[in-house]
């Protein structure tokens, strides 16, 4: 049994069915790409794998290293391992980045951190992705650019050290360089100990961050998958091919 299985997967939101029969298999220490076109239930498999809310699994099975999660609250899931990326990360005024990384932290680890080890590992991280020390004062994503954004998403990966991290289309609305730093910043986590699976549109973050399989979602179901090679494919016949012969 892998450690992600996903077996006839459905999932609806608003009484519509977004997903039709999804198989879908990661273990830790592999990195998988799942691409596909606008509306083709990328976004849904992702928040199926996190528990939001208003996406309900009206069949199939979503395992990790054992253990359905169908049932499961996202903060469960999360003290799992898995994690989130999530494609519009939302602004949260009020609450400091700071506050809420140190909570999240002590969350998933069941532990309270000490203040000073946990701003040096705080402080380490965001110097490696990038991130200004002036942003430890402000609010979750107030007033960041996309880029910040992107860069606070895989800072979280950093200090929660999951097992199972989503990238839901982390590379949208960066530049060349965010786009760099974000894909460096995933590949130091990248281990045994960790399964990566990258949802995205464009070819331009598998350059930086090497999948060991893709996949290609067409209107809820995975329609076609491949090595490395598939993703070029894309790149150079687009996804026309798909309304053929899905």
């Amino acid at each position: 049994m892998a450690d992600l299985e996903i077996r006839d997967l459905k999932v609806e939101a608003d009484g519509t069915e977004l997903l039709h029969g999804v198989d879908l298999e990661l273990d830790k220490g592999k990195t998988l790409a799942l691409m596909g076109p606008n509306g083709s239930g990328k976004s849904t498999l992702a928040y199926a794998i996190a528990g939001h809310p208003a996406y309900d699994i009206t069949g199939g099975s979503v395992h990790w290293k054992g253990t359905e999660l169908n049932e499961l609250t996202p903060d469960e899931r999360a003290k799992l391992g898995v994690f989130l990326a999530m494609q519009y990360p939302v602004e949260v005024p009020g609450v400091s980045l700071t506050n809420f990384l140190r909570t999240a932290v002590n969350s998933v680890n069941e532990e309270d951190i000490p203040v000073r080890e946990f701003m040096t590992r705080l402080r380490e991280e965001m110097s490696e992705l990038g991130v200004d020390q002036s942003f430890l004062q402000r609010s979750i994503n107030e007033g960041f650019s996309g880029g910040e954004k992107k860069r606070f998403e895989i800072l979280q990966a950093a200090l929660l050290r999951p097992e199972l991290a989503v990238l839901d289309e982390t590379d949208s609305g960066l530049d060349v360089d965010a786009l760099k730093t974000v894909a460096e910043g995933v590949n130091r986590l990248s281990g045994p100990d960790l399964g990566v699976l990258i949802i995205t549109h464009y070819t331009r973050i598998l350059r930086y961050i090497q999948p060991d399989e893709v996949h290609v979602m067409f209107e809820g179901r995975i329609v076609a998958s491949g090595g490395p090679e598939l993703a070029d494919e894309l790149e150079e016949h687009g996804y026309e091919n798909l309304r053929t012969t899905a």
